[in-house]
């Protein structure tokens, strides 16, 4: 059974305050295994976008995070986020300060994909051409232009969504002709593994297939992979990561 999203109308300055405590350390650190990372591969951390997975964490936590200066965010579900989204922005605006960008990073559903179109500066998660279409649909009848990813599931794990990675070229074909939507890169998620090693496969495999589609799709902008959580993400940056997704070592184990 589905457990129940909390309903949240106010954020707490003081519950703002205590996340605060909390995540400035975590944050720091994590900060500097990125640079570390970049560094190691002659690269530099401030190429690499982290993006704090804030679901399961309640917008306190997401105020907390942007007065320390993060600018991105990604939710799973468009369903906690929407609230999330209009939360946040609320409370920062009477602050005077900016709101952040948001991404969905989880799958989508097909009924549900009116719902991402403006919230979220990018959608990683386009895993089929049915949605793309349907995102493709819904973001023409707003006139908006919706930047998005492609999910692969490099690993081939049957629980994983992403189109196969010898079905991205034919998609491709068809999305990139989509007037309202932007491809932007590759997005995959690696198995969980105790050693992160195990999986430099997965990330080293979806750099060669952005980079064999750069070859092949020239007028495409592929500029990024989104690859790398809070047990990877230092060997997704050395494997070319541009984007990591990191919850955990930021927020902590989810409160929902």
């Amino acid at each position: 059974m589905r457990e129940e999203l909390p309903v949240q109308s106010a954020i707490s300055s003081q519950r703002v305050d205590a996340y605060r405590e909390r995540i400035h350390p975590r944050l720091s650190v994590v900060r500097e295994r990125i640079h570390r990372a970049a560094r190691r591969v002659g690269r530099s951390g401030d190429d690499i976008l982290l993006v704090a997975v804030s679901k399961g964490h309640p917008p306190e936590a997401v105020v907390a995070a942007c007065t320390l200066g993060v600018r991105d965010f990604g939710e799973n579900r468009v369903e906690e986020g929407g609230p999330k989204v209009e939360l946040v922005a609320r409370y920062l605006t009477s602050q005077g300060m900016d709101v952040p960008r948001w991404h969905l990073i989880g799958h989508l559903q097909s009924r549900k994909a009116a719902q991402a179109i403006g919230p979220y500066a990018l959608i990683h998660s386009v895993d089929r051409v049915k949605i793309a279409r349907r995102l493709e649909r819904f973001s023409a009848a707003v006139g908006h232009i919706q930047s998005i990813l492609l999910e692969v599931n490099v690993s081939g794990e049957e629980t994983k969504f992403g189109f196969r990675p010898e079905e991205v070229e034919q998609a491709v074909e068809e999305i990139a002709d989509m007037k309202h939507l932007r491809i932007q890169g590759l997005m995959t998620m690696a198995p969980f593994v105790d050693d992160p090693e195990d999986v430099r496969f997965v990330f080293s495999a979806l750099r060669s297939l952005r980079e064999r589609l750069a070859r092949l799709y020239p007028r495409v902008e592929w500029h990024h992979l989104s690859m790398g959580m809070s047990n990877d993400f230092e060997v997704a940056i050395e494997e070319g990561a541009t984007i990591v997704r990191i919850g955990t070592a930021i927020f902590g184990p989810r409160e929902y």
